[in-house]
């Protein structure tokens, strides 16, 4: 029986292009997304969102919120946390960049499940972020209106930087036309707040134990992306919340990027470390 990977019809028709030299690859933008955690009866569950089937890129597919790096992510913030200095360091970046990324992550996750990852001071987190106020000041940084750094300003919060581990790091294929250089966070939601789905992009959101979702994406009922399914794996030896983020610091960042050549008219799609994900397509084929 099939799994449930996400594979686009039009991928083999592009890596021969990309083979033939018929292609040319556009450029990755940056992108961060959130494993939000909280604990659960007996193991911890994570937010996941099911993107529109009318989305162009990964529609239908169960992901975590995130999205792509603004240019005003990167305006000085009042943060508390690793510096930016160890925080550049982690994330393989200088650290201008480090701060638009960790900005992004924060950022995303309160546009698209309510989520805030800040506090009045270094060691407090909001504890509350629903009302017409606060969903005024959400919809104005999803409409790009209001710039995070100025959101934050206007409610004297600082970015928690603590409250988030760097997990892993995917870059979108090169034969995709909309690619994305993403890192994965995870994160544990405060205590008082709660999701919701505040996304435009999503059609339902679910809490759901890490196991209970590959379950569901091996026996081929939820479409997820190999970074998705990947990430969901690497959960499962946490028996908490906490015990995920406490082991942040020890998850490998090298970048993830899929590798596609054409064999005797044979396309062959792997991504290195994740031979689950490895396809084989033959010559006229689509699978």
């Amino acid at each position: 029986m099939p799994n449930g990977q996400w594979y686009p019809p039009e991928w083999p028709d592009r890596i021969r292009a990309l083979a033939d030299g018929e292609l040319t690859p556009a450029p990755p933008r940056r992108a961060a997304t959130v494993l939000l955690l909280r604990g659960a009866p007996d193991r911890p569950a994570v937010h996941m969102l099911r993107r529109r089937a009318s989305m162009a890129f990964a529609g239908g597919a169960y992901a975590y919120p995130g999205g792509g790096v603004d240019t005003r992510d990167a305006r000085p913030v009042r943060w508390a946390g690793p510096s930016l200095t160890v925080w550049a360091a982690r994330l393989g970046v200088d650290e201008a960049s480090a701060q638009a990324i960790v900005c992004a992550a924060v950022r995303e996750t309160y546009e698209e499940a309510g989520v805030l990852l800040a506090g009045r001071t270094p060691d407090t987190v909001i504890g509350d972020t629903t009302g017409e106020e606060w969903e005024a000041d959400r919809r104005a940084l999803v409409d790009r209106e209001l710039a995070f750094a100025d959101f934050l300003d206007r409610r004297g919060l600082v970015l928690r930087s603590d409250l988030l581990g760097a997990w892993a790091r995917w870059i979108t294929p090169e034969f995709e036309p909309r690619r994305y250089d993403t890192w994965f966070f995870v994160a544990v939601l405060p205590e008082g707040q709660r999701t919701r789905n505040a996304s435009t992009e999503a059609d339902r959101t679910v809490w759901i134990r890490p196991e209970e979702a590959i379950a569901g994406y091996d026996r081929g009922e939820l479409l997820m992306m190999p970074p998705t399914v990947a990430t969901l794996r690497s959960l499962l030896p946490y028996g908490t919340a906490a015990e995920a983020l406490a082991a942040a610091a020890e998850q490998d960042l090298t970048p993830v990027l899929a590798r596609a050549r054409v064999e005797h008219g044979e396309v062959v799609l792997s991504w290195p470390g994740h031979e689950e994900f490895t396809k084989h397509i033959p010559a006229g084929g689509s699978r």
